[in-house]
């Protein structure tokens, strides 16, 4: 199984909706028809896409999207190297890009490093998705962090005590960092 064609066509999100109707059970088109609330005609065509990439399985009362099949897309999923999102080391040199690399996968940073002159780099590169004289609430601080880590208390206590951001009043702003990626 070639996880990179099954995601493509899961991106679509017809798509997406009716695999999830069709996941871990059969249903006839008429009923993820009704279970989605989409037109029978797109429900066709979108099983029609998932069987091509051999997600879906038909049998004589429906079609399944089988518990195992996920289990091994997910399995080859997690083995599979996601290059850093080349956004991710726009604007930085060479050599910053590299440690960039080392340290994140896609957009998603896997690894929050322990040495200091690559953890700044880091926050310098994470401290770039705020804009200079915006104050943002708490809660979109924590959004924005949570693309990159799900450990968001401890990238936004890292950019406040590495002067990256400020607070006050439960607001915060970019206070330091490079002032574009270029």
């Amino acid at each position: 199984m070639n996880p990179t064609p099954i995601v493509t066509t899961l991106l679509d999100p017809v798509r997406l909706m009716v695999a999830g109707s069709l996941a871990g059970r059969t249903r006839t088109t008429a009923e993820v028809a009704a279970h989605t609330g989409l037109d029978q005609q797109d429900v066709v065509a979108a099983i029609g896409a998932l069987r091509q990439v051999e997600l879906v399985e038909q049998s004589d009362d429906g079609y399944t999207l089988p518990a195992a099949s996920l289990r091994q897309l997910a399995a080859e999923l997690a083995e599979t190297d996601v290059p850093m999102d080349p956004w991710v080391g726009f604007g930085m040199t060479d050599d910053e890009q590299q440690i960039l690399e080392r340290f994140f996968q896609g957009r998603t940073l896997a690894e929050i490093p322990s040495n200091r002159a690559k953890r700044l780099l880091v926050l310098e590169r994470i401290s770039l998705e705020f804009d200079l004289g915006t104050h943002y609430p708490e809660q979109e601080v924590n959004e924005i962090l949570r693309g990159f880590h799900p450990d968001v208390a401890t990238l936004r206590r890292s950019l406040i005590d590495e002067g990256h951001l400020d607070r006050d009043g439960g607001q915060y702003w970019r206070s330091g960092g490079r002032t574009d990626a270029h």
